[in-house]
């Protein structure tokens, strides 16, 4: 502590206290300025604080309010405001995801009751067509369901439209280098061949026994009639329900 008391002395050191005691002075003026400035400061802080505060509560009470409100609309939380606001909603969401589920157990169990159309169908006999050099077959229904098909004699008739699935196999017992049978389409006058297939055959006629499947997926128009031949007029085959066959269904 300086000791600001001016004594006996020569002039220097009453000049040299008193430059010590204005310095000691101002050193405290500094802090005390210093320190009000921080208290100030501090105030305002306090105040922004509060303020936020408040608007945060403000805001905290608006969705209570409103958490509570969509709440209490439900049967599950009526008159039970004082306690619906996190337990109801999770209990309203259990029901809604309940519901989604017995729904969707509901669409399934009826996509399994629905019949689905389809047709297997089994080998007759083979007719030869002299003016295509080409043979036929004829076709008894093996199993069938639904009424958007309809087979007769040796054509398959779509009565109603849709995507559907085809496969056919043929057992050949020709001793033609290749063998294969073609399944076309023929709607509004037009005819598409919608699948091919290919195979060849042992030189060998102790030998020459292939089976060739082939099955695709396309879209039938309503009226559409489909027809499988082979382009062979006189094509040996093995006509068993288990070896030459045709269907179709609907996916």
């Amino acid at each position: 502590m300086v000791d600001c008391t001016c004594g006996r002395g020569d002039g220097h050191g009453k000049v040299r206290n008193f430059l010590l005691c204005a310095a000691a002075v101002a050193v405290a003026c500094t802090c005390l300025s210093v320190l009000c400035v921080q208290l100030i400061h501090i105030n305002n802080l306090r105040i922004e604080m509060t303020e936020l505060k408040q608007r945060v509560q403000s805001l905290n009470g608006r969705e209570g309010a409103t958490s509570i409100a969509a709440c209490c609309e439900t049967t599950a939380c009526c008159g039970q405001v004082w306690s619906c606001e996190r337990p109801c909603h999770k209990e309203v969401d259990g029901e809604s995801r309940g519901r989604r589920e017995v729904l969707a157990r509901e669409r399934k169990r009826k996509r399994r009751q629905k019949p689905h159309t389809f047709l297997h169908l089994v080998p007759v006999s083979p007719i030869p067509l002299d003016e295509s050099d080409s043979t036929v077959l004829t076709w008894a229904l093996g199993w069938g369901q639904g009424e958007g098909l309809q087979a007769s004699g040796r054509t398959v008739t779509v009565v109603t439209e849709g995507t559907y699935f085809i496969y056919s196999q043929v057992l050949y017992k020709d001793s033609t280098w290749v063998m294969g049978h073609v399944i076309v389409k023929r709607f509004k006058g037009s005819e598409v061949k919608l699948m091919k297939c290919l195979k060849s055959m042992p030189s060998n006629a102790s030998l020459a026994l292939n089976t060739c499947y082939t099955a695709g997926v396309h879209f039938l128009e309503s009226g559409s009639v489909l027809e499988l031949y082979i382009p062979r007029k006189s094509a040996e085959l093995v006509l068993s329900a288990h070896a030459t066959f045709l269907g179709i269904f609907r996916v």
